[in-house]
């Protein structure tokens, strides 16, 4: 018959098993210090846990997570930068949440794991995993402290608060959008942009690492703009996106949020949050009215004629948009040239009209709404007067449709037949911007060139809908 004592020593033989495990496996380690959540049933969080692991000892720069509400997010970061302190201690880690009463909760609960003391034999404490990780006596402040042997380790802060003289071989953003009101914000999403451009990613050392880790919310949120931004800069970045539901429509762990729980929830919300939080599509990609767009490279096919599209500025808050386009005898659009701004007609006049010249614009479709048929007249003027070109037909119309029937109306066929040059986006940032983020419902600041777009497929794909005049 085994003894309590004989009972005890089986049970500590095995604890070193497991803690040697730990040391190694983050998973392992999540899984031993809070068995209750990080069970081994539950794959997504294995899965989760490895990618993070594999990231930290990888040469990527960049980790991307997004994971819906309630399935650990907060957590698995909080977890991850202990663990990093145990493989390497000389590791300085700066956190930064939306306020710093979450930026202190993350802290506390990273410093009193480290600090906790073992009460009970039976049960394994992260001293147990990594004995030499200790916070230094007299350096345990909430937000700022050190590790014995190390100098200021720890810093946790958030858009009001202050990074000032840290420096971080590792920065963990955790979810800086608090609800759907700031994800609907531009200014405070360009607001958190700012602040992790010019204060948090100053902070990160040569050779740091960057882990941002939220539920999507908006195309122009920190990891929708960071995607696109170090991708961009030729960064090495690893994206995790876990959604809610399945495409096949089984639940990533029932155990956290089942079926009957899920459209529960999401019949209560409006669709395009229920999206963004749950399936991680942001809430502005949900309701765009332009779902893609085809490009070329290279070779253009032939065309039978070169056309031009101009819709003036109706305000000065308006912008003024001229698409040059050839038209194949398929009756497809190539974007060859877009003038896009809101400068004053002294210099859209002369652009637009070098710009006519220079692709040798067969016709120029100009609408002549609001003062356009003036600014027609001032661009023909100019081809002949300092271009001595004649060769460009100018019709000024009156364009009599709803705008936004039009553009709804005439959206497919916009999708299907124009064609936009592969670097597009670099090219006319302003008119792709316009473009790409257009909402199919309201919300919208301008419709300039989603208009002058439409123009395009009227003239090619619907015939005239306009009256000279």
């Amino acid at each position: 018959m085994i003894t309590d004592a004989e009972l005890l020593e089986l049970e500590m033989l095995l604890q070193l098993e497991v803690i040697d495990k730990a040391k190694m496996n983050f998973f392992k380690f999540c899984n031993v210090l809070a068995p209750s959540f990080y069970k081994e049933s539950r794959a997504f969080l294995i899965y989760m846990c490895n990618e993070m692991q594999d990231f930290y000892q990888s040469d990527e720069e960049v980790l991307i997570v997004n994971v819906p509400p309630r399935h650990g997010k907060s957590r698995t970061a909080s977890m991850f930068a202990k663990w990093v302190f145990g493989q390497n201690q000389n590791e300085k880690i700066m956190t930064g949440s939306y306020n710093e009463m979450l930026s202190t909760t993350f802290s506390k609960a990273v410093r009193n794991d480290i600090s906790e003391i073992k009460a009970d034999l039976t049960k394994v404490v992260y001293s147990d995993i990594f004995p030499e990780t200790r916070i230094k006596h007299g350096d345990g402040a909430m937000n700022l402290w050190s590790l014995e042997g190390g100098y200021n380790n720890y810093l946790a802060t958030s858009p009001t608060g202050t990074a000032t003289g840290f420096g971080a071989s590792l920065l963990i953003i955790d979810d800086l959008i608090k609800n759907a009101e700031e994800a609907f914000n531009e200014s405070v999403l360009d607001k958190h942009w700012e602040w992790f451009t010019n204060t948090m990613l100053s902070r990160v050392e040569e050779g740091g690492k960057i882990i941002i880790i939220m539920t999507r919310w908006s195309s122009k949120d920190l990891a929708g703009r960071a995607l696109v931004h170090f991708k961009e800069e030729g960064k090495k970045v690893r994206h995790i996106n876990l959604k809610a539901q399945q495409d096949d429509g089984s639940m990533l762990c029932d155990e956290i949020l089942s079926r009957k729980s899920y459209e529960s929830k999401i019949r209560a919300m409006s669709p395009e949050i229920a999206a963004a939080n749950y399936q991680q599509e942001p809430i502005d990609v949900k309701g765009r009215l332009y779902s893609s767009f085809k490009t070329y490279d290279g070779e253009m096919p032939q065309f039978k004629e070169i056309k031009n599209y101009t819709d003036t500025a109706d305000t000065g808050a308006d912008y003024l948009c001229s698409i040059n386009y050839g038209v194949t005898f398929s009756n497809e659009a190539y974007i060859l040239n877009v003038l896009y701004t809101k400068d004053g007609m002294e210099v859209t006049e002369p652009a637009a009209a070098k710009m006519l010249v220079e692709d040798k614009v067969n016709v120029s479709d100009m609408e002549s709404n609001n003062g356009g048929r003036g600014y027609a007249r001032a661009v023909e003027r100019i081809l002949k007067s300092e271009h001595n070109w004649n060769k460009t037909r100018i019709n000024a119309f009156h364009q009599s449709k709803n705008k936004q029937a039009r553009i709804l109306s005439n959206a497919t066929w916009v999708m299907d037949h124009v064609y936009f040059p592969a670097d597009w986006r670099f090219r006319w940032p302003d008119y792709f911007k316009a473009m790409t983020e257009y909402q199919r419902e309201g919300k919208n600041k301008h419709d300039d060139a989603p208009d002058a777009t439409t123009g395009i497929a009227e003239k090619i794909g619907s015939g005239n809908t306009y009256s000279f005049d």
